[in-house]
């Protein structure tokens, strides 16, 4: 299911759009795809820093460098 395709139409600020593909240097389809991405980074990120002080990490440093 994970390769499955939804097929959709939006109406889009003409503009912003033209600002991302300039900025993605890709087509429309990839653009709205490498935003949406993006978009999934940032909310994984977000629920990571909700982690921070909350997970205690043993590890010996010198043990991980070899």
């Amino acid at each position: 299911m994970a390769n499955a395709k939804t097929k959709i139409t939006v109406t889009l600020p003409a503009e912003t759009l033209r600002r991302a593909r300039t900025i993605t240097g890709r087509g429309i389809t990839d653009t709205i795809i490498a935003g949406l991405e993006a978009l999934e980074r940032k909310e994984r990120r977000s629920a990571l820093r909700a982690l921070k002080g909350r997970v205690r990490i043993d590890l010996d440093l010198e043990q991980t460098r070899r």
